[in-house]
């Protein structure tokens, strides 16, 4: 297989998700206007869970095919094989797990919003190998050709149903659009055949990768959500759509600098696993990138904060401006930390990422804390602001000194 450059790599990369970004600029103007702030809201609630059930179906499963470089063709058979079951399992799962969460939030149509989204929750378990297939065969063009085709069709199906008045229901069949289709895709790709019975042996040659990697996933997941949990939780619907939007804006940047480039290291800088100078060395010219970008991005946001909300949402999310002024502060760190998990793994050493991730919950924790103990949604947005800060400068202590073994300086 020819080799392809990050340069490369990134530069398709870029093509596919700057499309994406524009039609899901286009699409969430269209549906923040179409929808209620406690539309949002309840469909956000249900969507942490989605988020957390799908990182415990995944364990870890998805990077070790990437990094093993020694599976075969029948290691990848059993291996997807017994992802089927986890997919079955996790389905069944979360669709009884709605009802406690009804319960919980004291709102019954979480039952039939969770029941829907376990069907999603099927196709995404079931996706995470063929996807890592095509990953590890560095086929980055036919990624970014399924990525537009997903946002059109998941996204269009929202407008239409939104349109209609099926409200939150909108969001939920989104979703499960959006999963079907990118599993059908990625499947008729890498025509992985399924086996009813399958040989675990397999599964044990990526595991001592896999459960490091599983471990920092669900600490992840849990930094990143814990804020809407609680917020949801002790507050109310409302504010929580509030700070969700003021929150999912601050990770444009994140998702579209650094997940242009974080799909291509793992993949490429895996192969030269041994040599962490080369990794260093590569790497440290995605970081002076991002870094620039990521700072310029933090001090525009904070100064049109009102503008960027009035023009993506309209004037009903006014509320979301005063959050966004305090987490644009952010955005630098989250910009340049989020293509750290990748380092972890190409050089091998996800246990590392691991301990990382258990201090930066540590103070997600207290700064969540603090903030719901003032019920307020914009003391919440500054402290976690200055926790996103603290656990930069931690995660790239262990990653460049402790990983690498190069100057933290």
């Amino acid at each position: 297989m020819r080799e392809i450059s990050i340069k490369r790599a990134a530069m398709i990369n870029a093509a596919a998700s700057y499309s994406c970004v524009l039609l899901q600029l286009v699409f969430n103007g269209i549906l923040a206007r179409m929808l209620s702030p406690d539309d949002y809201g309840i469909v956000t609630v249900v969507s942490v869970f989605t988020t957390f059930f799908t990182v415990m179906a995944n364990m870890g499963i998805g990077p070790a095919v990437i990094q093993n470089k020694e599976l075969t063709d029948e290691d990848i058979s059993n291996i997807f094989s017994f992802n089927f079951y986890a997919a079955i399992v996790t389905m069944l799962v979360f669709a009884v797990f709605s009802i406690p969460l009804s319960k919980f939030y004291g709102n019954h149509i979480y039952v039939s919003i969770g029941c829907l989204l376990s069907v999603s929750l099927f196709f995404h378990t079931m996706n995470i190998v063929p996807h890592s297939l095509l990953l590890k065969q560095k086929r980055f063009m036919l990624i970014g050709v399924r990525m537009i085709v997903v946002a059109v069709t998941s996204n269009g199906a929202a407008v239409i149903l939104a349109a209609l008045g099926y409200k939150y229901y909108a969001l939920v069949w989104q979703a499960i659009v959006s999963a079907v289709v990118a599993f059908l895709w990625n499947y008729g790709s890498v025509r992985i055949k399924l086996r009813i019975k399958f040989s675990f042996a397999s599964v044990k040659k990526i595991f001592s990768f896999s459960v490091f990697q599983m471990a920092y996933s669900i600490i992840n997941y849990f930094s990143k959500n814990i804020d809407n949990l609680v917020i949801g939780k002790y507050i109310s619907d409302s504010a929580l759509g509030y700070y969700d939007k003021a929150y999912k804006v601050t990770l444009y940047p994140q998702n579209n600098l650094t997940n242009v480039i974080t799909p291509t290291l793992h993949p490429i800088l895996s192969a030269h696993q041994k040599d962490k100078s080369y990794i260093y060395k590569q790497y440290m010219n995605v970081v002076k990138v991002l870094s620039l970008l990521g700072m310029f991005i933090s001090i525009y946001c904070h100064f049109a904060s009102a503008e960027v909300i009035g023009i993506l949402f309209g004037s009903q999310w006014g509320a979301s401006v005063p959050c966004i002024s305090f987490l644009s502060f952010s955005i630098w760190a989250q910009v340049v930390a989020a293509s750290a998990p990748s380092i972890f793994q190409s050089a091998g050493n996800p246990k590392n990422l691991f301990i990382s991730s258990l201090f930066n919950i540590a103070v997600i924790l207290a700064a969540v804390t603090a903030g719901v103990m003032s019920g307020d949604i914009v003391r919440i947005s500054l402290y976690i602001t200055i926790a996103f800060n603290i656990n930069f400068f931690v995660t790239y202590y262990m990653l460049v000194k402790r990983t690498l073994c190069m100057s933290f300086s």
